[in-house]
């Protein structure tokens, strides 16, 4: 971000919120110290979020909800009416990065600034993504749900990392069937929408609707542009899906066709390893030739290591995911040393 900043430049946090009392304080309070104002959008709760965002320091403004997340957005971003907006959900807070957010009031608002987001997802661990959140003023988003902002700008990536539990098993079960609807009707109005496909298949994915999953993210593989930021995340996930589904056959063909797409990303290989894998325990003549081409993916992963700066790397597969599966395939071997050495040299966190 460059370019002579005018004087005093205006900063607000924006979130919408419904029935979200428990959570607020926790991104409320994060955040306070970092930006000029806080706004928090009410879309309908039923619970004390009003009063709890009030006595957090939030002004708060209604919203009457629409079945359109990037309408209750816009009402929000608005209301603030500052240079920049840092937009989060309540079930987010900042974990660290404040600086850089107190720094927004001396720097032009002339790029799109994202975070880095961990998210946890239960059995799947701890997954990276990077997320367009941090606006300049006059930036709107579109989109019935998964909404994104539209601009022409540059982005920058911002020294800030998000939490976010919303894919909590208690969360989801709130969520599921809301987000299926909306995506569905953004899909009926835009129906060769990389992104919204991609989406779709996610959120079958989370759900474990494996045969769907696959659907929508093969029809988005075939429609994404060839840098999506997304994309090794997408190509993960449909080699999962596939496995699931004892699709191997046809996993590995489209995986084949796209190695060298995917060739810097420790989650498609760790993704195509558990697919040879479990192709493996299910064609048993092929058994040990599969059990191979297994090993070798998760050899690629460790030679790789982490990439946390890939939107949906998931911690540990450039690391202690793969060195326990490899040690799994050498003790099943024989080779019981060889599976001591790399748990050792690769174990999980504390």
């Amino acid at each position: 971000m460059s370019g002579t900043p005018r004087a005093g430049l205006r900063t607000a946090l924006v979130v919408i919120a419904r029935d979200e009392a428990q959570r607020l304080p926790r991104l409320l309070e994060s955040v306070a110290p970092w930006v000029d104002r806080m706004l928090v959008l009410d879309t309908g709760s039923t619970d004390d979020t009003v009063a709890v965002a009030q006595r957090c320091g939030a002004e708060v403004r209604h919203f009457v909800w629409c079945d359109d997340f990037a309408a209750a957005r816009n009402a929000a971003l608005d209301a603030a009416a500052a240079d920049w907006h840092v937009v989060l959900d309540a079930d987010e807070w900042l974990i660290e990065g404040g600086p850089a957010l107190a720094a927004l009031r001396q720097t032009p608002p002339d790029a799109v600034g994202t975070v880095q987001r961990a998210d946890a997802e239960g059995a799947a661990g701890v997954v990276h993504t990077w997320i367009s959140r941090v606006l300049p003023g006059p930036v709107r988003y579109t989109g019935r749900v998964h909404e994104q902002p539209q601009h022409a700008l540059p982005m920058r990536r911002l020294a800030c990392l998000v939490g976010h539990d919303g894919y909590a098993n208690d969360r989801l079960a709130a969520k599921r069937g809301r987000n299926l609807a909306l995506l569905q009707a953004e899909l009926a109005a835009r129906p060769d929408d990389a992104y919204y496909s991609y989406q779709l298949g996610k959120e079958h994915a989370v759900y474990d609707e494996h045969a769907e999953a696959a659907a929508a993210l093969l029809r988005a593989a075939a429609l994404q542009p060839p840098d999506a930021p997304w994309r090794h995340e997408l190509a993960a996930r449909l080699l999962y899906a596939l496995k699931c589904c004892a699709r191997h056959a046809e996993g590995w063909a489209w995986a084949e066709a796209r190695l060298q797409a995917h060739e810097d990303s420790p989650d498609f290989f760790f993704a195509l390893g558990d697919l040879m894998l479990d192709w493996a325990a299910s064609q048993p003549a092929d058994g040990l030739a599969l059990l191979e081409m297994a090993e070798a993916a998760w050899r690629r992963c460790l030679e790789l290591g982490e990439h946390p700066e890939q939107t949906g790397s998931v911690q540990g597969r450039g690391s202690h995911l793969a060195a326990h599966n490899l040690a799994v395939i050498c003790e099943g071997l024989g080779r019981a040393e060889e599976a001591a050495a790399l748990r050792r040299a690769h174990p999980p966190p504390a």
